[in-house]
């Protein structure tokens, strides 16, 4: 058997963000475009045959995002260069600093803030997620990536892995943060259904809880969201949510599973936690999986506290592939460069 098929964009290399503002100081930023370059060089020596992505209409986006969010995306950074502010600033990158959180207004319906630095916030939940000049069309290959993936397990793949970067799985319909600004495993999960598979799973093994994907998915029953992450108890990012209490609600109620893990976890309590959620894809009656595939609790990440292997990576995928559906492959966390590649390919490897 063949290593199957890739997809990239070499416009998911033009988001370059420079550094984060984490506790109110710059850091460097380690969701950088070499992220790309490392797995691009893995694919391609694991034999993989790697396409471009293929334009997509903005509809597949409406699908699961705000209009209005996407048009804020789309414009934001020209905007605050046009308006002055980082020549006035310095700060030559979107960075929110006032949020109009439920708390702020008091029950007063907020209305839409003037000053461009000031509607930043609106959109972007943190101040590590900035908004460069190429963040926009990085952000969109990325999602014609996942969408391209889409097309070849529909068109009859048995898996499809899409190299999306930036990640996605932390932007909200309406709200960016986490380094994630278009939701890629969501744009890929809503398009299976409008291709006719009634059911869809998404299966999400970054170290993070996909709080965006989550929080798309919540109240419908037809696409089923369970997640493997570290405890966002234990005070690690997305800090609000991502706790196993959590399970949908209204008509969704059962349809959202999480599996947080205690910092340090290593390949036991992976595989375990991942084995229980392909028994739960097994019993919604799915007939199509999207794997949110982020690789940063292995062990030498810099971005999480588990011990992931990366012969638990390759486990792992063995559990997932053994459901045996059609699966699209989304990449989101990683960022140990030296083995990022191997990491994501030893994945792959098992949907061969």
């Amino acid at each position: 058997m063949s290593p199957i098929p890739a997809v990239w964009s070499p416009r998911c290399r033009e988001h370059v963000p420079g550094a984060e503002i984490w506790l109110g100081v710059p850091t460097p930023g380690t969701e950088v475009p070499e992220r790309v370059d490392v797995i691009i060089a893995a694919l391609r020596a694991a034999g993989h045959e790697v396409y471009d992505a293929a334009p997509h209409d903005d509809s597949f986006l409406e699908a699961v995002h705000d209009p209005v969010f996407l048009d804020h995306l789309a414009t934001v950074h020209e905007t605050w260069t046009s308006s002055g502010i980082a020549e006035e600033s310095g700060q030559h990158q979107v960075v929110p600093y006032v949020f109009p959180t439920a708390a702020m207004l008091g029950g007063i319906p907020a209305s839409r803030a003037a000053a461009v630095h000031g509607r930043a916030g609106a959109f972007g939940y943190d101040t590590m997620t900035l908004v460069g000049p190429g963040t926009w069309r990085a952000a969109r290959g990325a999602a014609d990536c996942a969408l391209t993936a889409v097309d070849r397990v529909v068109g009859g793949a048995g898996a499809s892995y899409a190299l999306c970067r930036p990640p996605g799985h932390h932007a909200t319909a309406a709200a960016y943060g986490g380094s994630c600004y278009l939701n890629n495993a969501a744009i890929a999960a809503q398009a299976l259904r409008g291709a006719g598979h009634e059911r869809v799973a998404v299966v999400d093994v970054d170290a993070h809880h996909g709080n965006g994907t989550s929080a798309i998915f919540y109240e419908r029953p037809d696409v089923f969201y369970g997640s493997v992450h570290v405890d966002p108890g234990a005070g690690w990012f997305p800090h609000y949510v991502g706790h196993a209490s959590e399970c949908g609600a209204g008509d969704g109620i059962g349809a959202n599973r999480n599996l947080p893990l205690a910092p340090g976890a290593g390949d036991p309590e992976f595989l375990a936690a991942v084995g229980s959620l392909a028994s739960s894809v097994r019993d919604h009656g799915t007939s199509a999986v999207v794997v949110s595939l982020g690789v940063d609790a292995a062990a030498d990440d810099p971005e999480s506290p588990l011990r992931v292997t990366r012969d638990g990576y390759r486990s792992a995928a063995e559990v997932i592939a053994g459901i045996g559906l059609p699966t699209v492959l989304v990449q989101e966390g990683g960022y140990h460069l030296p083995s990022l590649g191997e990491l994501v390919t030893a994945f792959l490897s098992a949907f061969d």
